[in-house]
C-alpha cells in the first residue's frame, strides 16, 4: 500500500491518525502503552484486526518501557496493561484475541529473563502484525473471483488498509479483483455517523488509483432496484458461532435490501473475528459510544439543543442474510455453525469452504 496504518519503531508505534482524514495525513507517536489505548479509544485507528495488532504492539512496548523487577511484579504490571487494553473497545473480538495471545506468550515466558520477555512479547506482536497482511492477502484471493467484469460493487464503512495491518479484508477482495486486470464500479456508503466510507474508504481507493463513488446510505436500496448493484462484500468485527455478523452500524438494513433484491451479501473477516464461544449475535456485546458524534459534526451542533441521540456503533446481520464469509482459508458457506467449526479446527479443505 501507498500508506502504512500501523508501525513497529522500537520504542514508539507509529499510528496514521484517521480522525484527520481525508483533510490531512498526519501521523502520531505512542510512546507508552496508555498512548495507544487512548488512540484506540479515541479512533486514531479503528477496525477489528487494526485494533488488535495495535494492542499487542502496544504490550510489548509496555514490556520495554517497564524498568527491572521482581517477576511476579512485573507480571502483575503487565496484567494491568493487558486489562486497560481490553477495556477500551468492547464489539470487536480480534482486540481480544490479540491480547490473549501476549497473555500466552507472558505465560510461557514466566522463568525467563527480562530481556527474553520482551524479546518474545515485542516477535509475538510482530508475528500478528506480519500474520494480518498475509491473511487479508489471502482473503483477497479467495473473493477476487465473486467480483465479475462490469459488475458494481458495494462496501460499508472501512474495512482496508486503514483497518487491518496493512491489506484489507472487503477492500482487500476489491484490490485482488482490480490488480488482475478486472473493470468493475465501486460504490461506498458515507457510513453515518463518522463517515468511514466517505472519508476512509474513498481517501484509500484513491490512493490506488481505483475510482470510486461515493453514497449516503439511504441511497443503497435505490441503486440496487436500479441493477447498479451486483455484490456487497462488507467486514465484521465479530462473528458468532452460528454465523451472525457484528459489523458497522447500517450493516443490518444493507443486508435486508440485499435479500429482497437478490443481491448476493458477504462478509469478508480473517477467522481471528470469529467468536466461537458465543451462541448467536444475540450474545455480542454491542458498543455505544457518545451521542455528540450523532448530534455534532466537527465540533459543531446539528441538531437542536435538548435533543437526545442514540448512537450504537455496531449492529448485527443474522447469518439467514449472508450468501458466504470470505475468510484466509476460503469462503465459507452455509450451514455456517457447522462450517465455523470445523474451519477453526482444520482449516480450508473441508465441505461448505471454496478454496
Amino acid at each position: 500500500m501507498k500508506f502504512k496504518t500501523i508501525e513497529w519503531k522500537g520504542n514508539y508505534i507509529r499510528l496514521l491518525d484517521q480522525r484527520r482524514l481525508p483533510g490531512e495525513v498526519r501521523y502520531l507517536k505512542c510512546r507508552d502503552a496508555s498512548s495507544v489505548a487512548r488512540a484506540i479509544r479515541t479512533m486514531v485507528i479503528r477496525g477489528a484486526p487494526a485494533i488488535g495488532v495495535a494492542a499487542a504492539m502496544g504490550i510489548a512496548l509496555a514490556a520495554k518501557k517497564t524498568r527491572p523487577c521482581q517477576p511476579r511484579a512485573f507480571r502483575a504490571a503487565m496484567d494491568r496493561v493487558c486489562d486497560f487494553m481490553e477495556r477500551t473497545r468492547p464489539t470487536a473480538v480480534n482486540l481480544f484475541w490479540a491480547i490473549h495471545r501476549m497473555k500466552q506468550v507472558l505465560d510461557e515466558t514466566s522463568f525467563s529473563s527480562l530481556g527474553e520477555i520482551r524479546a518474545k512479547l515485542e516477535a509475538e506482536a510482530l508475528r500478528i502484525y506480519g500474520e494480518d497482511i498475509e491473511g487479508n492477502q489471502k482473503i483477497g484471493e479467495y473473493g477476487k473471483v465473486l467480483i465479475k467484469d462490469g459488475c458494481g460493487v458495494l462496501t460499508h464503512c472501512n474495512a482496508g488498509a486503514l483497518a487491518t495491518a496493512g491489506y484489507g479484508t472487503a477492500l482487500g477482495v476489491i484490490y485482488a479483483a482490480w490488480s488482475e486486470g478486472k473493470k468493475f464500479k465501486v460504490f461506498v456508503d458515507e457510513t453515518r455517523p463518522m463517515l468511514q466510507g466517505a472519508r476512509l474508504t474513498a481517501w484509500e481507493l484513491v490512493q490506488e488509483k481505483i475510482p470510486v463513488t461515493v453514497i449516503t446510505d439511504n441511497m443503497a436500496g435505490w441503486l440496487m432496484k436500479r441493477g447498479r448493484i451486483s455484490l456487497i462484500v462488507v467486514g465484521a468485527d465479530r462473528i458468532a458461532r452460528n454465523g451472525d455478523v457484528a459489523n458497522k452500524i447500517g450493516t443490518y438494513p444493507l443486508a435486508i435490501l440485499a435479500k429482497f433484491h437478490c443481491v448476493p451479501f458477504y462478509v469478508a473477516a480473517p477467522t481471528s473475528t470469529l467468536d466461537l464461544t458465543i451462541a448467536s449475535g444475540a450474545d455480542i456485546p454491542i458498543e455505544e459510544r457518545s451521542p455528540e458524534e450523532v448530534t455534532h459534526f466537527r465540533r459543531k451542533r446539528i441538531v437542536p439543543e435538548k435533543v437526545s441521540a442514540f448512537n450504537p456503533a455496531f449492529d448485527v446481520t443474522p447469518h439467514t442474510l449472508i450468501e458466504g464469509i470470505i475468510t484466509e482459508k476460503g469462503i465459507l458457506r452455509k450451514p455456517f455453525e457447522k462450517n465455523l467449526r470445523e474451519i477453526g479446527k482444520r482449516g480450508s479443505g473441508i465441505r461448505g469452504v471454496d478454496a
